[in-house]
């Protein structure tokens, strides 16, 4: 199997993402969202975790009335950061897209948070309807999503949007390189262009994430099947839990990686190993995602695609599903292919899983370290292997 071509959830066709965040001025949260077809995706959701905090999850249980989803809303702010989903809302009923009703449409957008409060020293700075206003137009800006990249805006302080900082060539999106010195990323007064950004890092809902100690953030993957169809997923990366393999310090994600796709990374030294002693771990966390397919699911098989997932989520995370987790996963179908047979979708099933091991350890790798939560590369750099 190989992955798609931009290995990200792009590449199931017809889904855009965008990203808009706040970092600075006691803020350091965003919102993802992730927009289906204007026809909608079917849609299940698994909720493994003990305090989720959700929308609209009752209406994707197969029996009840609405199958398709036109958006799905990730976001920082824990239960405040809901809110965010309003402005996407707003956007699809503006665009005439959603649930047709008498006198207009109901656009269906469920939503996930992940718990961040306070992480940019402002507990009541969190996502409302502007962070998903924005998200929505970096997504449907011309060419998003085209070539598997993704578009993300900064929202400044009076609501707006102002364009985020290019990435700089070798150097991932915010990090040492890219944006300004303490890791804060910059806004400027230009209005937003959708300047294209990574698929992920500390982007969008993971621009606060932590991960075990570590730097959490936004990380995606896919996969393209023997037969054709195409699995993929996007997940921010916020777990109490370690993302580390206890055994040599490696990302436990990394494990199920495609050929050449973790090439670049070795088991760190031992000293490195033995002296990471994590600080600031959250005591609130949560791991939140999609997971989707090109193929023809009903609304029961996308659900179970979800709950397999956090098959995935457990791999690479540990412990998962604790009492203070809402782990949230959602399965999409954009109904391009063809129903799959028995084996076909064992094999959708499987690969749910694997991808959103493979998504939590990009999440990781590509977060922007902090004084609160290092980078995984800058607490072992001897993981990553050197040029020869």
């Amino acid at each position: 199997m190989r992955a798609g071509p931009s290995n990200s959830l792009t590449d199931v066709a017809g889904l855009r993402v965008g990203h808009a965040q706040r970092v600075g001025g006691g803020y350091r949260t965003g919102t993802t969202v992730v927009l289906a077809p204007p026809s909608g995706a079917v849609a299940g959701v698994d909720v493994r975790g003990a305090a989720p905090g959700t929308r609209e999850t009752e209406l994707l249980d197969p029996r009840n009335l609405v199958s398709r989803v036109h958006a799905v809303v990730l976001t920082g702010g824990s239960a405040y950061g809901l809110s965010a989903a309003c402005g996407v809302v707003e956007r699809l009923a503006d665009a005439g897209i959603g649930y047709p009703v008498a006198g207009g449409v109901v656009p269906i957008v469920p939503a996930a948070v992940i718990f961040d409060l306070g992480r940019g020293g402002t507990f009541r700075a969190v996502p409302d309807a502007a962070f998903g206003t924005a998200a929505y137009d970096a997504a449907t800006r011309n060419g998003a999503s085209l070539d598997g990249t993704v578009l993300s805006a900064d929202v400044t302080p009076d609501g707006g949007v102002a364009a985020s900082p290019p990435s700089v060539a070798g150097v991932p999106w915010g990090r040492s390189g890219a944006g300004s010195p303490d890791g804060v990323i910059p806004s400027t007064s230009a209005p937003a262009q959708g300047t294209v950004t990574p698929n992920g890092g500390s982007v969008g809902a993971g621009a606060g994430a932590r991960a075990g100690g570590l730097a959490g953030g936004v990380g995606t993957a896919s996969v393209v099947l023997p037969g054709g169809a195409t699995v993929a997923a996007l997940v921010v990366a916020n777990p109490v839990g370690s993302v580390l393999d206890p055994r040599d310090g490696t990302l436990a994600g990394a494990r199920y990686g495609l050929p050449g796709e973790f090439d670049h990374l070795q088991p760190p030294l031992q000293a490195e190993i033995d002296a990471w002693r994590p600080r600031n771990a959250p005591s609130f966390n949560t791991t939140i995602g999609v997971v989707a397919t090109d193929l023809t699911l009903t609304k029961a098989q996308c659900g179970k695609l979800a709950a397999v997932a956090h098959d995935g989520l457990a791999r690479a995370i540990r412990p998962a599903h604790t009492m203070t987790d809402g782990d949230t996963i959602f399965g999409l179908a954009t109904c391009a292919g063809p129903e799959p047979d028995h084996d076909t979708l064992q094999e959708v099933l499987a690969a749910g899983a694997d991808v959103f091991s493979r998504a939590i350890a990009h999440a990781v790798l590509a977060a922007t370290g902090h004084e609160d939560a290092p980078a995984y590369l800058d607490v072992f750099p001897s993981a990553q292997r050197k040029r020869t």
